[in-house]
């Protein structure tokens, strides 16, 4: 039996920018999902910093006034991570670092920390090292903080350059030998694919944490890891699912999210590839999440990055035990309607069935609407399989009535 652990989260804060693309409203949903991420990480968030700026201080990210109330809450609080919303210069961090005093992490390492936390197969680790060499290999100079003392001039050329160039050369030797592990490990899992015969294959894809894993437990009665945090799923899951009388097989990948760190989409674009080889895609949304629309636009778009947008999706609508719109009292005349306020009925009778005739709602965790799902992929995988297989089609005519016979 496993013993409890008490779980010794870091004390954190978050800072984050307002600027022309980036407004008050879209700032908060990002710091949202960096408290999640930070939460995913084992970060306990004690406060936010935001500020209104044009662009950010190429120095120092946020302003120097601003900057000054952050060291005070750090020493006052004895913090001990404080996490950027975007990506930092390897100058900014330095610059931060001396004034804070702290560790200083961006949302891109953030991300990286988590990915190296839930690699558990030693292709997902190979990436996610690889994309974290990457990163690592412009900040190096700051690493070297005992030769801080060393400021150049006579007599003190040498050892701080040397060691850093050092370094550099085994980092740069490292990410040669990776992305060579990478393309050998491509390369057998190419023969997998190919080794996996005719049948026909269907991609779970979506944002992270929309319920993709939970999903293909309940399909294909399997155990995937599923755990309410983003980035549960980081290993490409397959198994061999049958619908009534029809076989085919499904694939749990890894989720996507906004501000994508771009080491990361290099290094998981193979991870990618069983998106490109899939004949079906179940795009799964959370509707509970109020930036949903949003979520699915970052689908698509790294869809289309990997050439894979066109193929043929069933969208599906998960969580639908939490989803609550917001309500308006009878005698309230002043407050406009807005999506907030849109019933499951009020969204089905938008843009989700005039272009997506055949969008699905449903719940994986209470299982709603489930055997309608069922039919719904039958249906979609046997045109498939038809096309591909037309002289045997007659056998999967009996779906229907195996599953309508009184119980």
């Amino acid at each position: 039996m496993l013993e409890k652990t008490e779980l010794d989260y870091e004390k954190t804060i978050l800072i984050g920018l307002i600027t022309q693309q980036q407004d008050e409203d879209k700032s908060k949903e990002y710091l949202d999902e960096l408290e999640f991420l930070a939460y995913t990480a084992g970060g306990e968030v004690l406060k936010r910093f935001v500020q209104k700026m044009e662009m950010p201080n190429p120095k120092t990210f946020i302003g120097t006034g601003k900057l000054e109330e952050v060291r005070q809450f750090v020493e006052d609080n004895d913090i001990g991570v404080a996490i950027f919303d975007d990506e930092l210069s390897p100058a900014q961090q330095k610059n931060i670092e001396k004034i804070l005093q702290c560790k200083i992490i961006d949302r891109t390492n953030l991300i990286l920390d988590i990915f190296a936390q839930r690699a558990q197969t030693s292709y997902a680790r190979t990436q996610v090292e690889l994309a974290q060499y990457e990163y690592l290999l412009p900040r190096l100079a700051g690493m070297w903080t005992h030769l801080e003392r060393q400021r150049g001039g006579i007599g003190m050329r040498g050892p701080g350059e040397t060691e850093i160039e050092t370094d550099r050369r085994i980092v740069r030797d490292r990410i040669a030998l990776l992305k060579k592990k990478i393309t050998t490990i491509d390369k057998q899992m190419a023969v997998q694919r190919g080794n996996r015969g005719s049948l026909v294959r269907v991609a779970l894809v979506g944002y992270t944490n929309v319920g993709k894993s939970t999903l293909m437990n309940v399909i294909s009665k399997s155990d995937v890891f599923a755990e309410n945090k983003l980035f549960a799923t980081l290993d490409t899951t397959v198994r061999k699912v049958v619908i009534g009388n029809l076989p085919f097989l499904l694939t749990d990948t890894v989720g996507f999210i906004r501000k994508l760190p771009t080491q990361l989409v290099e290094s998981f674009k193979s991870t990618l590839d069983e998106v490109r080889e899939a004949d079906l895609l179940l795009h799964v949304v959370d509707i509970s999440h109020p930036s949903f629309e949003d979520h699915i636009a970052s689908v698509n778009k790294i869809l289309d990055e990997i050439e894979s947008a066109d193929k043929p999706t069933i969208m599906v609508f998960n969580k639908i035990d939490a989803y609550e719109p917001e309500t308006i009292d009878a005698d309230d005349l002043m407050t406009e309607k807005t999506k907030a306020h849109y019933s499951l009925e009020d969204w089905k009778r938008t843009w989700m069935h005039t272009s997506n005739p055949e969008a699905i709602f449903i719940s994986a965790l209470e299982k709603e609407n489930f055997e309608e799902f069922r039919r719904l992929v039958y249906e979609k995988v046997k045109e498939i399989h038809v096309s591909r297989f037309p002289y045997n089609h007659f056998l999967y005519d009996a779906y229907t009535e195996e599953t309508e016979k009184p119980s």
